[in-house]
């Protein structure tokens, strides 16, 4: 089924579709599996400017064949903006957080967080209003990351830095894009996203890192995984929920990350499932239901 853009002259009505936010919340859990992967085999930015390089090009490639229309001027500058926030800031973070140790799941609790700042943030930049019942949600989604992770926490000072780096560029991000950017082509849009992203994380590769890579083989198996499933397939999928709704809904999807990344780390990782990250499920789950009602 073709999926509806919005152009830049006349900003699409649509719904999402109703699978979308499901889909979404599994290939962004998957990122953090394929990250681990990564990070084992190359440093972190590195594996974060591959990430970005190629999926730009590729994205990039698609936008201009089927002539697209790209942001210009202003647009395209509140654009590169948000995309540095959600993607350079965030995953530059997140990853270097891996590298040095931080547990997956326990980045997905930090990442699973980003509900509650988006939520006070969008109170006062986006003029959303929370009702009580979606107060509630975001109570029972916070209860649900916290049970999801509480057996897997462990904590590194440097990392825990990155981790709130990341949490911040992911939050103030998302709002700075609903607030300025929220009707870009989410093709164009996306692909300058990641191509502005690039050369920033490659210039931090070469300055902070020893760039070498130690086992191509997963190197390139976690790359086109981060490329084609994570950065263009969920990227999309988030960019459609925030041109369709508000931020504050949007962020909800990300209480449920962080058990579902602890069900694929027991599924492709052999890493057993504790009871608690079942019960974070159902919670998450009924705090997402909750969150999301108007």
């Amino acid at each position: 089924m073709a999926m509806a853009v919005p152009t830049m002259e006349t900003p699409a009505r649509t719904r999402t579709p109703v699978g979308v936010p499901a889909l979404f919340v599994v290939a962004w859990s998957s990122a953090f599996v394929a990250g681990l992967i990564g990070v084992g085999a190359a440093p972190p930015l590195l594996l974060t400017f591959a990430r970005f390089a190629l999926a730009g090009l590729l994205l990039g490639g698609y936008a201009l064949a089927v002539r697209a229309p790209w942001p210009r001027g202003r647009r395209l500058a509140h654009v590169v903006v948000a995309g540095l926030l959600v993607q350079a800031v965030q995953f530059g973070a997140f990853y270097s957080a891996l590298g040095r140790g931080m547990p997956a799941a326990v980045i997905a609790l930090v990442q699973g967080l980003s509900p509650m700042v988006v939520a006070l943030l969008a109170g006062r930049a986006l003029g959303e209003r929370m009702s009580r019942v979606r107060w509630a949600g975001f109570g029972l989604g916070a209860a649900g990351v916290a049970l999801a992770v509480a057996d897997r926490v462990s904590f590194s000072p440097s990392a825990v830095a990155l981790c709130a780096i990341g949490l911040a560029g992911l939050s103030v991000g998302t709002v700075y894009q609903k607030r300025f950017a929220s009707d870009m082509d989410v093709r164009t849009g996306t692909a300058v996203q990641f191509l502005a992203g690039a050369p920033v994380m490659g210039l931090a590769a070469l300055l902070l890192e020893t760039p070498r890579v130690a086992d191509w083989g997963a190197f390139g198996g976690a790359v086109a995984w981060l490329v084609l499933v994570n950065s263009i397939g969920a990227f999309l999928l988030l960019n459609t929920m925030l041109r369709d709704a508000p931020a504050s809904r949007v962020s909800t999807m990300f209480f449920l990350t962080p058990a579902v990344t602890a069900v694929m780390a027991w599924l492709l990782a052999g890493q057993a499932l504790h009871p608690l990250a079942v019960a974070g499920l159902v919670v998450g789950g009924a705090g997402v239901f909750l969150a999301a009602r108007r």
